[in-house]
């Protein structure tokens, strides 16, 4: 789950929180990339746990209603379809979610009003009423109800992105990445998939977490190089047009193409442009792009920048 667009993204978020400290330890530099990364693994579950606690609190409105002494004629004919869902019910018993809740003890328990909230924006919307009207569901209405909540309702939910970033200032900026993949982990369960269900790793492989570590490595250990790089490189443009979240881009992106050969060139230039359109001025892509292809040119040049050919 953790891919390599965010792993550069969290490599250029702790390298800008290090423009203005001296020279950080390797270690500890290492040591606070690993827990970011584990911090946004951590809110896939956080997130998976939504069905589930939206859910139980459903069960409760219902059995409210019938505990009345005089029930409305919907309270006391209650539409179970929502919570009986058979997506939320393969959810509530897959092992490795309730192992990893176990381990890091998470949960919403302790947000009642928060889960309310996001109830009452789950039944407000069309897709929960077209859900609800249906003469009948299937398992893949049940499981696409589910899909379409997360898309068109939770990720667009202001109180979700408040309580998010509440709980880490840096969730906003994974949400959308995390979203995609709870979207292919519901894509991923079938009618018979039982509590052993998989759901995404943390890294696809370990070469993304050797690309992790070697990155930040390269970044935090010879800082002082390409800055001195950046700087020399800019008196052809503006000096002062280096802020400190362009500095930071920079030498994460400087750190990418001179350690890892097998990537390609564009591919690092285009995702190092992608984080500056996101994080900074709108013309500071152009001034990014720049100083990395200038340098870039120079060190093929000098023959400081080999590339290898990924044969496949």
């Amino acid at each position: 789950m953790i891919n390599r667009t965010l792993i550069r993204t969290k490599a250029v978020q702790l390298m800008y929180s290090w423009q203005n400290n001296p020279q950080p330890d390797l270690q500890f530099s290492l040591k606070q990339q690993n827990l970011s990364l584990n911090k946004t693994y951590e809110l896939y579950f956080w997130l998976l746990l939504l069905p589930i606690e939206i859910t139980k609190y459903a069960i409760k409105r219902i059995e409210v209603g019938l505990n009345k002494l005089r029930p409305t004629a919907e309270e006391a004919n209650p539409n179970k379809r929502f919570i009986n869902n058979r997506f939320y019910k393969q959810l509530l018993k897959n092992k490795t979610l309730a192992d990893y809740i176990e381990k890091k003890k998470i949960g919403w328990e302790e947000d009642n009003e928060f889960i309310k909230t996001l109830y009452e924006e789950v039944i407000g919307s069309e897709i929960y009423k077209e859900y609800m009207a249906a003469p009948s569901t299937t398992y893949d209405d049940d499981k696409m109800l589910w899909r379409k909540l997360y898309k068109k309702v939770l990720a667009v939910s202001e109180n979700l992105e408040s309580q998010l970033e509440d709980m880490d200032i840096y969730w906003n900026d994974d949400i959308e990445t995390v979203m995609s993949f709870i979207d292919k982990t519901i894509k991923h369960f079938s009618e018979d998939s039982d509590e052993n269900q998989e759901l995404i790793p943390m890294y696809r492989d370990e070469t993304d977490r050797t690309f992790a570590e070697e990155l930040i490595t390269a970044a935090v250990t010879d800082r002082d190089q390409y800055t001195k790089m950046v700087v020399e490189t800019a008196k052809n443009w503006n000096e002062e047009r280096i802020g400190t979240m362009e500095m930071a881009i920079l030498i994460v992106a400087l750190a990418e193409i001179t350690t890892f050969p097998v990537i390609p060139l564009n591919v690092s230039l285009n995702e190092y442009i992608e984080i500056t359109k996101y994080y900074c001025k709108d013309d500071s892509k152009n001034f990014v792009n720049g100083v990395l292809d200038a340098i870039a040119s120079r060190l093929k040049k000098e023959g400081k920048l080999l590339k290898v050919a990924v044969v496949k």
